[in-house]
C-alpha cells in the first residue's frame, strides 16, 4: 500500500468507525421504545450483512506500505477502524516523554460515572510501550504495576508517560492518568527489548 493509498483508505473507514461508535454509546443510553428499538435492530443486521460481503481473514494486524510506515487499525488502544478502541492520539515530546488526551463516555464505564479500572490499565500500558519504544527496536511490557490513587470520572482525560532509566535491554518506563480533579493512576512498567535473532549459514 503506498502513502496515498493509506490516506484514502483513512478518509474512508476513519468516519466508518466513529459511526459505530456513536451507536455504541446510543445503544447503551438510549430510552426509545420497544417499536423503534425493534427497527434500528433491523437496520444494524443490515448494515452487518452489508458490511460482511467481503471480510478479511483474521485479524488486521500490522500493516506496511511501501515506504516502511506501519499502521495497526484493529489495535484496541489506537486502531483506526476499531471502534471499541477510545482512541488514543499519542504525541511525542522533544523531551522523549508520550503524553495524550482521550474523552471516554458511557462504553468505557466501570464503577457508575467513573471508568473501568482495566480501561486505564490500557491506557497506561500502551502510553508507557509507546515511550519505551524506539524506533526499528519494539519494546514489549514484561511487568507493570498500577496505584489507583482515586475514581477516574468519565470524560476529558489526560495520560502523560516517560522513560525512568534503561538497563540493558530493559527500559523501565513511569507514567499517570488524570481527570479534572488531578491524577487518579500511576503507573512503573518495565519493557523488555527482544533479543536480535541470529542465522547461521
Amino acid at each position: 500500500m503506498t502513502v496515498d493509498d493509506l490516506e484514502r483508505a483513512q478518509t474512508v473507514y476513519e468516519p466508518l468507525t466513529q459511526s459505530v461508535r456513536r451507536l455504541i454509546d446510543t445503544t447503551i443510553r438510549t430510552e426509545v421504545d420497544t417499536d423503534t428499538l425493534t427497527r434500528a435492530q433491523g437496520l444494524i443486521d443490515e448494515a452487518a450483512r452489508l458490511l460482511s460481503g467481503e471480510v478479511m481473514p483474521g485479524s488486521f494486524g500490522v500493516r506496511h506500505t511501501t515506504d516502511g510506515r506501519s499502521f495497526a487499525w484493529g489495535n484496541l488502544a489506537v486502531g483506526l477502524r476499531n471502534p471499541i478502541a477510545p482512541p488514543l492520539l499519542i504525541h511525542q515530546d522533544p523531551t522523549g516523554s508520550t503524553r495524550c488526551d482521550v474523552d471516554l463516555g458511557a462504553a468505557y464505564e466501570g464503577p457508575p460515572g467513573c471508568v473501568h479500572g482495566g480501561m486505564c490499565a490500557l491506557i497506561l500500558d500502551h502510553m508507557l510501550g509507546a515511550t519505551a519504544h524506539r524506533p526499528g527496536e519494539p519494546a514489549f511490557t514484561g511487568t507493570i504495576t498500577f496505584r489507583y490513587l482515586q475514581p477516574t470520572r468519565l470524560g476529558r482525560l489526560h495520560a502523560t508517560a516517560w522513560v525512568d532509566h534503561h538497563d540493558r535491554g530493559k527500559t523501565y518506563a513511569i507514567g499517570h492518568l488524570a481527570d479534572a480533579n488531578g491524577v487518579t493512576v500511576e503507573a512503573e512498567g518495565v519493557f523488555i527489548r527482544p533479543r536480535p535473532t541470529t542465522t547461521h549459514g
